[in-house]
């Protein structure tokens, strides 16, 4: 998707007008319009800006992907991502002796 296909999308799903967006962007009426008919393209500065008007990534904002979270948000939570980091730095029979320990772990779990 074209980036102005899709802050279009993100304004009107909003609700706002034009001349709202632009004002909490600080941007001249005329210039947002320009990004948004595609007739201008919209510097990165301003597409963080748009980003975070709306809570999304600069991914989703340059239609890279459609989950508004975009590539590089992770639904880790920071232990989660601490264990991943942390096999990431071990040796490969480190790795397989703690997958093996996962194993065991997960088959001793007593169900719901």
């Amino acid at each position: 998707m074209i980036v102005y296909q899709r802050i279009r999308d993100l304004r009107e799903d909003r609700d706002w007008t034009q001349k709202q967006v632009a004002e909490k962007l600080f941007l001249h009426l005329t210039q947002y319009r320009r990004y948004e008919c595609g007739e201008s393209e919209v510097p990165f500065n301003i597409a963080i800006n748009i980003a975070k008007l709306y809570g999304v990534s600069l991914d989703y904002v340059a239609g890279l992907t459609n989950k508004k979270a975009g590539l590089t948000m992770s639904a880790l939570t920071n232990d989660e991502t601490m264990l991943v980091n942390g096999f990431r730095e071990l040796e490969d029979i480190s790795k397989g002796r703690l997958l093996e320990r996962l194993d065991t772990l997960t088959e001793q779990k007593t169900p719901d």
